[in-house]
């Protein structure tokens, strides 16, 4: 038995080989999950006005936070020609592997322990900066060192880095 090819049309079949990593959506619906929660112990615990207030006012922290992540997916993506995105609150931004300067994992102290953030020092066309991202579990729904090995093998990383 014989198997033919599906799709010969490109180098890069049916998107195979597009990544992206966001916040991840059962997150997001946690986040809202636990603001309506938050809103409605708000509405029943009418006796304390300041309680009121502040467990209120924490359930619209979490719709705020849900909505932010909601809005920013895919915080990091690699496209098909090889150029890194990212999702800001401000817009997206597209870099070629020129303009990426460095990219590295850091770990920071954290609650008692080193945890993995993923850096990337970009020098945009037309600017005289480099701008520091980092990103870290939240934000890529995985560890950051996944993501820095998968864009080792897309050649987005420096080799100074």
């Amino acid at each position: 038995m014989w198997i033919n090819p599906v799709d010969n049309f490109s180098n890069h079949p049916q998107g195979v080989y597009r990544q992206q990593w966001a916040t991840p959506i059962v997150a997001i619906g946690a986040l809202v999950a636990g603001g309506i929660a938050l809103g409605i112990g708000a509405a029943l615990s009418s006796t304390d006005a300041a309680g009121t207030f502040l467990v209120g006012l924490a359930a619209v922290g979490m719709w705020v936070i849900a909505v932010l992540a909601a809005v920013q997916r895919p915080r990091l993506a690699i496209t098909h020609d090889g150029s890194l995105v990212i999702k800001r609150l401000t817009g997206v931004r597209t870099y070629n592997r020129t303009d990426i300067v460095r990219i590295k994992i850091v770990r920071y102290p954290r609650l008692g322990r080193r945890v993995p953030m993923l850096e990337l020092d970009i020098h945009p066309p037309g600017e005289d900066d480099d701008r520091l991202i980092i990103f870290g579990r939240w934000d890529l729904g995985t560890d950051p060192q996944d993501v820095f090995e998968t864009l080792d093998i897309h050649g987005l990383v420096p080799r100074n880095s």
